[in-house]
């Protein structure tokens, strides 16, 4: 038997956006927050450098919307970059209000705005270099003082339960969704009159990431069986800048570094991005990350360095304490000399096609922040957008969910039917296809492509979702299996967006089709079968 829960809101995720949209709603409405681990787990918590947003005189609204727009290789969504920037402070008014201890100059003094690769302005409101911690420790505290909010750990999302799903006839909505305990293995139904999907990206489809274990493409697989449109898959942004040791796994060292003067470093010391961009270490994340991945296949090296020893020890300890702390724990001391880097996945530019109101295809049925696009990130995104883009669209959502919040949800959903499963024996292949899949994605789908490689990469990957769907029918379900499930949904996805872009444009780079085309437009995916 299933356990049921009934509210009036189901968000699945818990990082700025599902957070953001949960405080905006809990005041007139009952809100569930799933989440896969522990609630302060995800994405946001591991977000270093900070929120992009025109808070200066000396900046301008439309100045950031060119920024976007260039960073994105001009296949951004105009309106939705306006949309987005236009709500850019109050968007930050709204975090500081909420607590956020963004940093200042002083005490009592102006906030201190840095600068990224991309941005022609300092924008960049943060909490020294740990913004993203903060933010979510501050949202996730007032969320828990809320009476309205019901925090659900160890839930694993199954999928979303549609009233096509049920066979009712009308306009397709989503009524709830499926969601396995971890903890003692029972499959729940949460109700809900709204579902929001707010769970992250999908990097952990390749072998090296920057992003927690938690970010395996779940949302966006979801919304795809569910019959929403994908876009702009192929664009996976890779950063530039991860520790390379065994033991930190790929700490992410903020771009921020070499906003305040970091120097990118050959093995011998020789400086090299002046060959790549005239904007040298702050040029966008896909020019920088290219640049490293082909220095490090020309030389035969693992990694490169990154420089930041010639500013005062003092300035680095103050502006950069996590980092420093963190490389300092692993025997690099970055005040003293380089420290060794690798490019790592990193954020998912496309995924669930979305309006402005963060509203899917499916009536009901939302998706925020890194499982959406929203076409503010074009072929890549802009450093520090993409804390902006979640407050900016779950707030844009939270506004239309109260304007439709009339709706009842009086449809009964089933339990979940395990009558015909057995346990597994065999969890070995879920472990083996795990491996492959995400070393073939790494191989053949990574930084630079070619047709060949893509090829190989779609006969594996047709392979091993029938494999895992043979599994999965006839298997009681786990988190592993659900995990490699959905990454080799999106995998597929991936693969078959960057098939059909047959040109080289911002984070999709392909040997075969090395120049830019002079018109483009987004890829938009469409499900046959769905459900």
């Amino acid at each position: 038997m299933s356990r049921h829960y009934k509210h009036d809101i189901v968000i699945i995720g818990a990082g700025a956006a599902g957070l953001t949209l949960a405080l905006e709603l809990a005041d007139h409405h009952r809100v569930a927050i799933l989440t896969k681990a522990d609630i302060r787990e995800g994405s946001t918590l591991y977000a270093q450098g900070g929120v992009a947003a025109v808070l200066s005189d000396k900046d301008t609204i439309d100045s950031h919307i060119n920024d976007t727009i260039d960073a994105g290789v001009e296949l951004g969504d105009p309106e939705a970059i306006r949309f987005t920037v236009e709500h850019s402070k109050e968007s930050i008014d709204w975090l500081i209000e909420q607590g956020v201890p963004f940093t200042r100059y002083g005490e009592g003094e102006e906030y201190h705005l840095t600068k990224e690769g991309g941005h022609s302005h300092r924008r960049i409101i943060h909490s020294a270099d740990a913004t993203g911690l903060a933010i979510s420790k501050t949202l996730i505290k007032n969320a828990s003082n809320h009476p309205n909010i019901e925090f659900f750990p160890d839930r694993v999302a199954i999928d979303v339960v549609t009233t096509k799903k049920l066979g009712i006839a009308g306009p397709n909505r989503a009524v709830g969704v499926y969601a396995l305990n971890s903890d003692d293995d029972v499959i729940e139904v949460f109700h809900g009159r709204f579902v929001s999907l707010a769970c992250g990206g999908s990097s952990k489809v390749y072998l090296y990431t920057s992003n927690p274990d938690t970010a395996s493409g779940d949302g966006i697989a979801m919304a795809w069986r569910a019959g929403c449109r994908v876009a702009n898959m192929e664009f996976n942004q890779f950063h530039p800048t991860c520790l390379y040791d065994a033991k930190a796994k790929t700490f992410l060292i903020s771009e921020a570094v070499r906003g305040e003067g970091g120097k990118l470093l050959l093995p011998d010391g020789t400086r090299f991005m002046a060959k790549f961009d005239k904007r040298e270490e702050l040029a966008p994340r896909d020019i920088v990350a290219r640049a490293i991945d082909h220095e490090m296949k020309r030389l035969g090296v693992h990694h490169v360095l990154l420089d930041i020893s010639h500013k005062d020890p003092e300035f680095i300890k103050e502006h950069f304490p996590t980092i420093y702390k963190r490389c300092l724990e692993y025997g690099h001391d970055m005040t003293k000399g380089p420290i060794p880097v690798v490019p790592a996945a990193h954020y998912t530019c496309g995924g669930v096609v979305v309006n402005r109101h963060s509203a899917t295809d499916i009536e009901n049925l939302y998706a925020i922040g890194e499982t959406a696009y929203t076409g503010l990130h074009g072929a890549n995104r802009l450093a520090s957008n993409s804390l902006l883009e979640c407050i900016v669209f779950a707030r844009s959502a939270a506004h239309h969910i109260s304007e439709n919040h009339a709706l009842t949800n009086d449809i009964s959903i089933p339990d979940w039917d395990e009558s015909k499963v057995t346990d597994s024996d065999e969890d070995v292949v879920i472990t083996h296809n795990w491996q492959e899949l995400r070393r073939f994605m790494w191989d053949y789908v990574g930084i630079v492509r070619t047709d060949k490689r893509l090829l190989r990469a779609k006969h594996r990957v047709d392979l091993l979702l029938s494999e895992i769907q043979e599994f999965y029918t006839n298997y009681k379900i786990s988190n592993d299996l659900l995990e490699l499930r959905n990454l080799a949904m999106v995998a597929d996805l991936i693969i078959r967006s960057a098939m059909s872009r047959k040109e080289s444009r911002g984070l999709h780079f392909t040997l075969d089709y090395p120049n830019k085309q002079t018109t483009s437009s987004p890829t938009i995916l469409t499900p046959k079968n769905t459900d």
